[in-house]
This record gives structure tokens, sequence and C-alpha cells, in this order.
């Protein structure tokens, strides 16, 4: 199964705290978002590889080491996905970005496509996937498989608060896939709304309902 890890860092929690609370507003929503999505990525990159090189300092030389030449896409889900995508490219400047939109039926729940655009060479990067809800899995499950259907051969996802029900969906759908959380709440409700959740994370980034 996919390597699953919910984040317990304080600086984290404290910022997902505020996150959640319903006095947050739009734009302090939006900068928590992001800052929220940068702690991630350092995490998510972890595994970057690394390789020696020689840096001439002002002192002399130094034997240090640099990412060895894998290179990164950012993948937001349309439409709250976008709320991430400075936060991590603070971090990961060279990174070029694809969007794929996905919205969902509200009578069925299940995702619908209308906007596909990835990096022509999406098959030599390392993608991650960005939606800070992570609800029934659909449109996460959804949207990593037209990336490997682009020719993608490594995949995570990075969201901000998961259901149990849409972190099994996605699990058992893309075993091959690290899933990268800051919560792990308690359960959709009958809306497939996480609970207690934040409300519709789209809505409060950008100030609409």
């Amino acid at each position: 199964m996919a390597n699953v890890t919910i984040f317990d860092h304080p600086l984290i929690q404290h910022k997902l705290a505020i996150l959640r609370d319903e006095k947050t507003g739009t734009n302090q929503f939006r900068t928590l978002i992001s800052e929220i999505a940068n702690l991630m990525c350092y995490e998510a990159t972890r595994d970057l590889p690394l390789q020696e090189v020689d840096v001439k300092t002002p002192m002399g030389i130094c034997h240090a080491k640099m990412v060895k030449g894998r290179k990164l896409a950012f993948v937001p889900i349309l439409r709250a996905g976008l709320g991430m995508v400075d936060g991590v490219l603070s971090l990961v400047p060279a990174a070029k970005v694809g969007h794929i939109g996905l919205y969902r039926d509200p009578e069925t729940a299940q995702p619908v496509e209308y906007y596909c655009k990835l990096p022509a060479d999406i098959n030599d990067r390392e993608v991650i996937v960005l939606d800070p809800m992570l609800a029934t899995g659909g449109s996460a499950i959804d949207a990593i498989t037209m990336i490997k259907q682009k020719g993608a051969k490594t995949v995570k996802f990075m969201g901000i608060i998961a259901a149990p029900e849409g972190l099994k969906a996605l699990e058992e759908a893309h075993p091959d896939v690290d899933i990268y959380c800051a919560a792990l709440d308690d359960h959709l409700n009958e809306h497939k709304y996480i609970i207690p959740g934040l409300g519709d994370a789209g809505d409060r980034i950008f100030g609409t309902r």
C-alpha cells in the first residue's frame, strides 16, 4: 500500500488550527494554506537524490551536496489546489506547474474533468499533486490516473486535511503513490464534506460562496 505521512510538526498543527477557525478571513486563510504547503513540501521532497559537488567559497573548496538532476512538477487540482502553489514554488522555484480541472457533481458527488494541461516532459518529472482536501478521494484518484496516462512514473499526493474514506480509496486505487497530509479527520457527512474539516477550501481561499 501507499506510504502515508500525517504531519505532527508543531508549526503545521498551529497554523492548521487557525486555518480551521470559521473566523479566519480570506487573506489570512490564503496565507496559511501557502505556509502549510511550504512546510509540508520540505518533508515531501526529503527523498530527492543528492550528488557530491565542489564549491569554491571565499575561504577555499567545500565538498558539498546538491539535488541530483531529478526534475519536479507540481499539479494543483483546480481550484482549491491553486492555494498551495505559491508555497511549494517558494521552496522549489525551478519546478514546472501543470493544472487539472475537476469539479464534484452535486448529484453524484463524483469528479467531472473539465481541464488538463501538463508539462510536455511530464514523463521525466517527479509529480506532486496538490489539493487541500482529500474527501471522497475521487478527484485525487482521477487526477493521478490522468497524470499516469500522460506518462508520469513517479507521483505523490500532498493534501492538508483528509477523511479516512478518501485516504483509504486513494491508497487502494494508487498503492504506489506516497500520500502526505497535515491532518486525518473523523469522517465524511452526508454531503461528502470532511468533519470537522474547515468548510469549502476553494470558497475560503477565493472569498466565494
